[in-house]
């Protein structure tokens, strides 16, 4: 199988079709204590005596001419419980002789869940919310269907055939299915063995990889002083690899950032070499605009500027890639998601290099709070830990437009006001990400009895779990009037201050 991970006895299988959300299912699998692995449609017949097994949604139609499809017959073959998901269900509900039909309008949001008769799947579920997404409808259910939920007006949204097989139309793993983790917890009940999950195991698990993985080449570990970097350094010492650690000051970083990051890895032994490059990054950057285009030079000059470091091509570059990178970007080469856009990390480059067998991500499975909760296991201090996430690409994507260093310059320093106000009111760790974007395109106003044209600043900050999905904090008036006031009188070039309180989606968390 050409798979990361080797198939385990008694784990929850599943099968990714493709939707922005199909980790998120791993993840609430193992939030309820059991092992769970991700794999392709057409690994569905190599796997080893799974527990259960669920089938993720997906962006495509099953009368699109290139639909997933599964091998049933294998799937039949395990003998455990399946839950279909959405794309899942409907592909279900196909293989058990019903009909899907396309729907007028996408049904994407909230609606009401209503539970019918007395199905395991929804032992102790009331009438809730849950979360929608798809543009097609299951019609003509076979004899052996149940209809075992509907929404409120009576449309069918959740199947069963027999005792083994389930399907729902909405998505149980997102946080805006109100009792979506009880019904993942119900069908899991139905598993009699599954195989337990525990972050010191997958700790194991991880370096047991990362050794066999790198085998005696050299790896360059790309760190950027964040969270997720910090960790996949610290996993490769105590793995006893042959690495070297670079860390790019690439002239995008915050006040400050890159003195912190040298002081810190100091602290914790781990050799850094430090590449000063801001003239060649900015220079590069020079007079573009499109954010995918921005993306992309960032992401292939870290990549000039490791292979200068090490006098040639890298024999192993080891990347802090989470999975939100990969999913956003649609990278894994066996991908079904959609792009919505590209990590520098997943430039076309790197993916060349992945197909050769040279890029090692270990954490490419995981998303920002199970970094944070290994870091705690491997030592690394909680404030690191507990960092804000940062973008790889740095301030560039919170410049949109043009980025000119007197740009750089204002966001630097109102981003250090908003995030050292953020400290010393005690809402920097309520927070799961902050900052400040400096917005394209200039307004009126007075500064000192004077006319001024500058740009406005936009002050974001969001609570998640994953990045996958984000609400903005209803931060104090206070707070942010302080820190607006500190804004308008100190930063230049900024002569307006707002806040965000997008959600995500549609928003994304940064503006670019």
């Amino acid at each position: 199988m050409n798979h990361q991970i080797s198939p385990v006895e008694n784990e929850v299988s599943v099968i990714d079709f493709g939707s922005q959300y199909t980790q998120l299912i791993v993840r609430r699998v193992r939030e309820l204590g059991f092992l769970a692995h991700l794999y392709q449609p057409e690994e569905l017949p190599l796997l080893n005596k799974p527990g259960a097994i669920i089938l993720s949604g997906g962006p495509k139609s099953t009368h699109d001419e290139d639909a997933i499809d599964i091998d049933f017959a294998a799937l039949q073959g395990y003998g455990v419980p399946v839950l279909g998901v959405c794309y899942g269900m409907q592909l279900l509900n196909l293989k058990f002789g019903g009909s899907v039909s396309r729907s007028e309008h996408r049904e994407y949001g909230p609606a009401q869940l209503v539970p019918k008769g007395d199905s395991p799947l929804y032992q102790g579920v009331k009438d809730s919310q849950v979360w929608m997404s798809h543009s097609d409808t299951v019609e003509n259910l076979s004899e052996t269907t149940q209809v075992i939920a509907t929404n409120k007006d009576g449309i069918p949204v959740s199947l069963s055939w027999g005792h083994d097989f389930y399907g729902i139309q909405f998505h149980p793993e997102v946080t805006h299915s109100h009792q979506g983790t009880l019904i993942l917890k119900n069908f899991l009940n139905l598993a009699p063995e599954l195989k337990p999950f525990k972050i010191n195991d997958f700790k194991e698990e991880l370096l047991e990889k990362i050794r066999k993985d790198v085998g005696g080449r050299e790896v360059v570990c790309g760190v950027s002083g964040g969270v997720d970097s910090t960790v996949l350094a610290v996993l490769l010492k105590e793995a006893g690899v042959n690495m070297r650690a670079i860390f790019v000051d690439h002239g995008l970083l915050r006040k400050n950032e890159s003195a912190e990051v040298q002081s810190y890895f100091k602290k914790i032994g781990i050799n850094l070499q430090v590449l000063e490059v801001s003239e060649l990054f900015l220079g590069k950057l020079a007079g573009v605009s499109d954010p995918e285009v921005k993306r992309k030079i960032i992401g292939n000059l870290f990549l000039d500027v490791f292979w200068d470091a090490v006098g040639g091509e890298v024999e192993l570059l080891a990347q802090g890639t989470l999975y939100p990178d990969v999913i956003e970007s649609a990278s894994n080469k066996n991908s079904k998601a959609s792009t919505i856009k590209t990590h520098h990390n997943r430039i076309s480059r790197v993916l060349e290099l992945q197909e050769q067998g040279k890029v090692l991500e270990p954490l490419d499975q995981l998303f920002k709070d199970e970094v944070r909760e290994l870091g705690m296991l491997l030592g690394i201090d909680a404030d690191i830990v507990n960092r804000h996430p940062f973008p790889g690409p740095g301030l560039a994507v919170r410049c949109p437009g043009a980025i000119t260093p007197e740009k750089l310059h204002s966001i630097r320093e109102a981003d250090a006001i908003f995030i050292g106000k953020l400290k010393e009111h005690g809402w920097y760790d309520k927070v799961w990400q902050a900052c400040v974007t400096l917005i394209d395109s200039k307004t009126v106003g007075v500064k000192g009895d004077e006319r001024s044209y500058e740009n406005p600043v936009s002050l974001r900050a969001v609570i998640s779990e994953d990045a996958m999905t984000a609400d903005w904090v209803e931060l104090p008036y206070e707070l942010i009037r302080e820190v607006s006031n500190l804004i308008l009188n100190k930063v230049p070039g900024v002569n307006r201050v707002l806040y965000d309180v997008s959600t995500k989606p549609p928003a994304s968390i940064e503006w670019e």
